[in-house]
């Protein structure tokens, strides 16, 4: 066999090093299904390297399961524990005792007390917002939303009370949704399907608050320009329907717009942007199919009437968390999402363009289960380890 002499290979070998990124191949994983792109770059979009390397330190450690943060403007940040517990984080990483006065949740399966936000207004009206597996008696729980007030010595929540609780109540500990996003006149609240063949399907049903997006003035009330709202039979607080389990949300600066991300089954995570009384399809159609290897719905990744997602993955990577991100320590990555990834873990990039993803990379792949993602004042990123000793990471750009 003829042998290309060494220098030649040598040459071979320095110029594929030194290809551009947006050339290599997908290698994140076979796809489950051969469902078919609605548009250019919906899936898979250009693989990107910004030839960024970052460090990771350890913030705060022995949390029991963190699932949301929000930065505190007087400096800190409170962390939820699944187990039922706030925290206040100090920038040095010292982590207080719990606070008081936080609901009683039903810690167990995916449920528990899971996101938090604070008020746009909070400095002078310190309301904090939190999302809850609230239980209801006999074993069942359901999505909850309550705000309260913080005290300036961050020991205690006073005038907790819900502004929201999912009907109907559940029996399965499973897909409760639950980012929360109070933007001044409203409150976003993301709602799941509770996983169950039998209550999946609540998702398309307007009278149940299954697999939605909730819109509620901030005191709870829903608004009268609610798209459902005086429908006979239909929830007013419905602000879109077909979702399965969106444990992202962020509102996207400068344009007011609501984007989601959510849980697709096996395959078919999808990143939504959220439109007024729009259906989003689950469980009738999805890029994904079921844990056991059978179509979902239909079976179709679409029909009339539903809303396409902006971007899916398949296989997934199971967001949770996500921001849009602004700040000074990545000065490229304006307005871009960096989304938490629970499987296989880590940390997704993408670029927008308009309402569409143009590219995706990807930080610390495979390494550790990341819940919820928060920008720090001085643009670290602030990312929650899910772990039952789970921590507080701190990143920033290698040196």
């Amino acid at each position: 066999m003829h042998r290309l002499p060494p220098f030649y290979v040598a040459l071979k070998l320095a110029l594929a090093l030194a290809a551009p990124a947006a050339a290599q191949p997908w290698d994140f994983g076979r796809r489950n299904t051969d469902l078919e792109p609605a548009f250019a770059n919906q899936t898979r979009a250009q693989r990107l390297n910004s030839g960024v390397a970052l460090r990771v330190e350890t913030l705060a450690n022995g949390l029991g399961h963190p699932w949301g943060i929000a930065v505190l403007p007087e400096g800190g940040y409170l962390v939820t524990e699944r187990r039922g517990t706030l925290r206040h984080i100090a920038e040095d990483g010292t982590v207080s005792a719990p606070i008081s006065g936080v609901p009683q949740v039903l810690a167990r399966g995916q449920g528990g007390l899971l996101d938090v936000a604070l008020a746009p207004d909070f400095a002078t009206s310190r309301l904090v917002y939190l999302t809850y597996a609230k239980p209801m008696g006999g074993g069942l729980s359901a999505t909850a939303a309550a705000r309260g007030r913080l005290s300036v010595d961050l020991q205690s929540l006073t005038d907790l009370r819900d502004i929201f609780v999912q009907t109907p109540p559940s029996p399965t500990t499973a897909h409760y949704g639950s980012r929360i996003i109070p933007d001044g006149a409203h409150v976003w609240i993301t709602t799941g399907e509770h996983s169950s063949t039998r209550e999946r399907v609540f998702a398309q049903d307007l009278d149940k608050s299954y697999g939605k997006v909730i819109r509620l003035r901030a005191d709870g009330s829903p608004p009268r320009d609610n798209p459902f709202a005086g429908q006979p039979g239909a929830a007013p607080e419905v602000w879109s329907l077909g979702h399965r389990n969106p444990q992202g949300a962020a509102l996207r600066p400068g344009t007011g717009q609501l984007w989601t991300l959510e849980h697709g089954p096996r395959g078919g995570d999808e990143l939504n942007l959220i439109a007024r009384g729009a259906n989003y399809g689950w469980p009738l159609v999805s890029y994904g199919e079921n844990y056991i290897g059978t179509p979902v719905g239909s079976g179709e990744a679409r029909a009339e009437g539903f809303t396409e997602p902006r971007y899916f993955w398949d296989p997934v990577v199971a967001p949770g968390g996500f921001v849009f991100y602004q700040g000074a320590m990545f000065p490229d990555w304006q307005g871009d999402i960096l989304a938490a990834s629970l499987t296989p873990g880590g940390i997704v990039r993408l670029t927008l363009s308009g309402g569409g993803v143009t590219g995706e990379e990807r930080f610390l792949y495979g390494t550790q289960r990341i819940r919820d993602i928060e920008i720090a004042p001085d643009g670290a990123i602030l990312a929650l380890v899910d772990a039952a000793n789970g921590s507080v990471v701190r990143i920033t750009p290698a040196p």
